[in-house]
C-alpha cells in the first residue's frame, strides 16, 4: 500500500471519527455514549495505525532509487 493510499484511508477514518463525535454530542443516553466512546477509541487506533503505515510507506518510497523508465512528472 502506498503512502497516498494510507493517507486516504486515514482521512476516511477521520471522517468516521468526526461523525461518531457528532453523535456523541447529540446523545443523552449514557449507554449509547459509552458505545460511541468505544467506537471513537477504536477509530483513533485505526487512524494511528494508518498514519504509521503511511509513514513507513513514504520512508520506503523515499529510500528507493528513481525508476529510469518512469515518465517524468
Amino acid at each position: 500500500m502506498s503512502a497516498d493510499e494510507s493517507l486516504n484511508n486515514a482521512e476516511d477514518l477521520l471522517a468516521r471519527l468526526e461523525a461518531a463525535r457528532a453523535r456523541l454530542d447529540e446523545t443523552q443516553d449514557p449507554d449509547q455514549a459509552i458505545e460511541i466512546l468505544q467506537e471513537l477509541a477504536e477509530l483513533a487506533k485505526e487512524v494511528e495505525a494508518e498514519l504509521q503505515r503511511a509513514k513507513r510507506a513514504a520512508e520506503t518510497e523515499a529510500a528507493q532509487p528513481p525508476d529510469p523508465d518512469a515518465p517524468a512528472s
